[in-house]
């Protein structure tokens, strides 16, 4: 593995620094991955020099929120504001358009290294209290290729305050498959069931999933705008699957484990240099849980809590 706060330049030059910050890469066989510091993100992985995920240069912040760790929080908490013990939080607006707090408290936090090998790295960052949160907690985030040459991702917050604090954790990658036009991919998603949200993306109830949000057969992307949460996800030995396919057997898959129950699958059609980018979301919860309570944890002092999930790629009649 190497590590840099910027690239190599030539001898009397200024070094070119990264808007996301330090840069790790992961190495294995044919797989690379490279995380960064701003936000434990995945800017890219690749497995034998296809692109498996959207990325953005060198001197770019993450378009979309690509590839960013979310705690301790994910998606969104409706005007910022929730109850404790009876007492109104509130916490900085951070989506304005929609007067929503967003993504959490760690999107734009340096997280520091704990630890690195050619295959893995983890990164930590301190949730400090501050008011609308009034817990101190800490997100490790590690990154691991394995012996398939998949990429695992495993966050874990620790809670090192005197009281139990509200959780949701996730991540927010977007899937591609190399040169492939993204039009023509077809996304599947074993889930049953979908939230119906309002024009803020605010959930208000659940419904079977229908038309554009039923991905249990295979949809084209090309058919697509969406920006939903889904749940009821099946399951084989633990972990549900979502998979982006293309006519000519490849393919790559989003997998997350049991503590993960939602999946948010948003199509963007505003993504820097793309005609459309796929983000699929694990999540233990989904969008304003701080006051819906659904997949809504609770982590008390001293304890920690971890999710995994990961990306694979299959070459699949091509191999």
């Amino acid at each position: 593995m190497t590590s840099s706060p910027h690239q190599e330049s030539p001898a009397g030059s200024t070094p070119q620094a990264y808007a996301t910050g330090r840069q790790y890469e992961l190495r294995r066989g044919d797989a690379l991955a490279v995380v960064t510091e701003l936000a434990a993100g995945l800017r890219s992985f690749h497995r034998g020099g296809v692109l498996l995920t959207e990325t953005y240069g060198d001197d770019q912040i993450p378009p979309g929120a690509t590839g960013i760790t979310l705690a301790p929080w994910a998606n969104r908490v409706e005007d910022g504001t929730w109850f404790l013990d009876g007492k109104k939080q509130q916490l900085d607006i951070t989506e304005v358009g929609r007067n929503n707090a967003s993504h959490g408290l760690l999107r734009n936090a340096a997280y520091a290294l704990v630890d690195e090998s050619e295959h893995s790295v983890s990164l930590e960052a301190t949730i400090f209290p501050q008011h609308g949160y009034p817990f101190l907690l800490r997100h490790r985030v590690q990154y691991l290729l394995d012996d398939t040459l998949g990429l695992v991702v495993r966050q874990t917050l620790a809670n090192h305050s005197k009281a139990p604090a509200p959780f949701v954790l996730g991540a927010h990658p977007y899937l591609r498959l190399g040169d492939a036009p993204i039009e023509d991919l077809v996304l599947t998603v074993a889930a049953d069931t979908r939230l119906v949200a309002d024009d803020r993306l605010i959930p208000r109830s659940a419904a079977p999933v229908a038309g554009d949000t039923d991905f249990r057969s295979g949809r084209h992307i090309a058919e697509l705008s969406v920006d939903v949460a889904l749940t009821g996800l099946k399951r084989v030995d633990g972990k549900a699957r979502h998979t982006l396919s293309a006519a000519d057997g490849r393919s790559v898959s989003l997998w997350q484990d049991e503590a993960c129950e939602y999946v948010h699958v948003f199509v963007s059609t505003e993504y820097p240099g793309r005609s459309r980018a796929v983000a699929v979301e694990p999540m233990t919860g989904p969008a304003n849980a701080f006051n819906s309570g659904d997949g809504l944890r609770w982590l008390a002092p001293g304890e920690a809590f971890t999710i995994e999930w990961g990306i694979d790629y299959s070459v699949g009649a091509q191999g």
